[in-house]
């Protein structure tokens, strides 16, 4: 059972008004094999709405982590989830000749919707001209995570450390990264540095503001490292970052790819709970300044007698 503890919301957090959703809303992706699919969910009140492009953990879909996506509708963003080429809804065989490159193509996934922002608007009834195109975030998990990054500034070392293509996109401000994969060479274990070579980030370049999100039971069998792996992001980039590190919590962090999934191995209402408040509240002050929400979310971990994790920032 879950412990009994109940996070503290931000006092700005707005009452959510009802969703939308629609799927699939299909993009021609030439060279890519599929066409590309994307789930849409917004708010069906309000004007000048910002934008979050996630990206899926590996296997996932755009039918996951509704627990996040539905919160940050229902309180004013626009979620934009495309279904990668490494979803299980799609079944690519191990030997496709793709499958070496789908970190490349789960990036230019996330890049295609922010091209196609007019028509993912146009796919819902009553969302045409109520979406600000010039506040866009993206925010990934686990996998997903690192494709985010690479918009923000993360570049792919080579074997000899020489970073890689810049496939960072001037239209994303801001960024979520869920338990995100750290460095990679020594630090990887010896299946990862064989199958996943591209796990090999620098986030020297990573300059946006960013949220990381990580847990402080998350063992990984990717890297030979412990659960600080996962804050790399945080610690190996440049300033203009904030670090939540949730205590007891697994990959899963509590539950975010959806109810009641059965790979979850640390459930916790409370936890998923904490996670939807502060990143909310963290978007919103990286697009709004005077934006209160994130200052208050922290003041209220920090003094909270239980807290569910603790917040640093640089």
């Amino acid at each position: 059972m879950p412990e009994a503890h109940t996070a503290t919301a931000p006092a700005t957090t707005p009452t959510p008004t009802p969703v939308v959703s629609v799927k699939p809303v299909v993009l021609s992706a030439p060279g890519r094999g599929e066409d590309l699919r994307v789930r849409v969910s917004a708010p069906t009140t309000g004007h000048d709405l910002p934008v979050i492009v996630f990206s899926h953990g590996y296997g996932w879909s755009m039918d996951g982590y509704a627990p996040l996506a539905d919160f940050w509708a229902a309180r004013g963003f626009v979620v934009l989830q495309p279904t990668h080429l490494d979803s299980r809804t799609l079944d690519l065989p191990a030997d496709d000749p793709r499958t070496p490159l789908i970190w490349r193509f789960r990036v230019e996934d996330l890049k295609r919707v922010i091209d196609r922002l007019d028509l993912l608007e146009a796919a819902v009834p009553g969302l045409a001209g109520r979406v600000d195109q010039s506040r866009v975030a993206v925010a990934g998990h686990s996998w997903g995570a690192q494709t985010a990054s690479m918009l923000l500034g993360a570049r792919v070392l080579d074997p000899d450390g020489v970073p890689g293509e810049d496939m960072s996109d001037p239209r994303v401000s801001a960024g979520v990264l869920l338990a995100p994969p750290g460095r990679g060479g020594d630090d990887l274990s010896p299946f990862a540095a064989e199958h996943f070579p591209f796990m090999n980030p620098s986030f020297d370049g990573m300059k946006a503001p960013v949220l990381v999100v990580a847990g402080d039971q998350d063992q990984s069998a990717l890297s030979v490292r412990g659960p600080d792996w996962f804050t790399d992001p945080y610690f190996l980039s440049p300033a203009d970052k904030s670090l939540l590190t949730l205590f007891g919590a697994e990959h899963s962090l509590g539950g975010i790819p959806g109810y009641g999934v059965a790979e979850t191995t640390d459930e916790s209402p409370e936890r998923v709970a904490l996670i939807q408040q502060f990143t909310w509240a963290f978007l919103r002050g990286a697009f709004d300044p005077e934006d209160t929400g994130w200052p208050t979310a922290c003041s209220a971990l920090e003094d909270d007698p239980e807290p569910l994790g603790r917040v640093q920032s640089k």
